[in-house]
């Protein structure tokens, strides 16, 4: 027989509720027509699905059989259902972001206060913070990290081009102490270090060379988990710092700061949006990476193909 989806939807509904009168209910129609309708599924099918008492309802073996098998299938199109009227929604409601505390681009005020100005209707929610941890677990809609550290059954969306880490110094520290020639000899110098926490051991400072990765680990003369006073102190001549190009960018083109040993920092993967793979994705954040792709693709962004998940 050519199967009646309609029918056996109805079968589900009354499966899942035990009750002909709450599938009833659910559906909008009357207790009578949703008995006629999974009665003629029987006598097409030539099998008793169901088991009608005064009281309850139960099913028989073969509307068991029947119910375990379709359920999956009719709760995929209830689903694309949704998926569907979901487009049609306007983004709003409050969108949780956890993002990194270095990936300035994305931090930008004017990239959050125009999306902000577009979708009057979402409240953003933003946690800069450099832990590492489930966004999913922790109930936030997306994230921005570096793709090298986020998950790989993520959908991810690039928010720039490459990045790459430097290390820069004062004009005035380079003309008093010189500069080393090579990583190794950062061990002579007063260097400011960055690391995620008390207690923590500072970050190590990574370089290539000869297309081997290595890192050193100085030994800071200071050390903070804040990327602004960083930055200050090195302006400031009290040593060489090491951090993403983007945040000493401002600095370097007014001439507060040097780049040093760029021979020994490749460029790698930068920031990107990720966020689980849902296939129902909420208006509020198919918006913002509506946005961000919409930003990128702008003639002050720099468009590069995106990371595959």
């Amino acid at each position: 027989m050519e199967p009646d989806l309609n029918a056996l939807a109805v079968f589900v509904l009354v499966a899942e509720e035990r009750s002909f009168r709450a599938a009833a209910d659910r559906l909008g129609v009357t207790r009578s027509a949703v008995s006629q309708t999974v009665r003629r599924l029987e006598e097409g099918m030539g099998i008793a699905l169901v088991l009608r008492t005064t009281r309850s309802v139960s099913l028989t073996e073969a509307g068991e059989r029947l119910f375990a098998e379709i359920a999956p299938a009719v709760a995929d199109m209830r689903a694309a259902v949704d998926r569907t009227e979901a487009l049609k929604g306007r983004p709003r409601g409050r969108l949780r972001l956890a993002v990194s505390s270095i990936a300035d681009r994305f931090l930008a005020g004017p990239f959050l206060a125009a999306f902000a100005g577009k979708h009057p209707e979402v409240d953003l929610d933003i946690t800069v913070t450099d832990d590492t941890f489930d966004i999913v677990a922790e109930g936030y809609d997306a994230g921005v990290r570096l793709g090298e550290v986020i998950e790989q059954d993520m959908i991810a969306v690039p928010v720039a081009g490459d990045e790459r880490q430097l290390a820069v110094c004062a004009p005035s520290y380079r003309d008093r102490f010189g500069v080393p020639s090579h990583p190794a000899d950062l061990a002579s110098h007063a260097c400011i270090g960055w690391r995620p926490a008390p207690g923590v051991a500072p970050y190590r400072w990574e370089f290539a060379e000869n297309g081997k990765e290595f890192s050193v680990a100085v030994a800071p003369r200071f050390t903070t988990n804040d990327m602004a006073l960083m930055i200050k102190l090195a302006i400031a001549g009290a040593g060489i710092t090491f951090g993403m190009e983007e945040s000493f960018r401002p600095a370097i083109a007014r001439g507060d700061l040097v780049p040093i040993l760029e021979e020994f920092c490749p460029f790698f993967a930068g920031f990107y949006l990720y966020y689980p793979g849902r296939r129902n994705l909420a208006p509020k954040l198919r918006a913002l990476i509506e946005h961000l792709q919409q930003h990128r693709a702008s003639p002050g962004g720099v468009v590069t193909p995106a990371r595959p998940a």
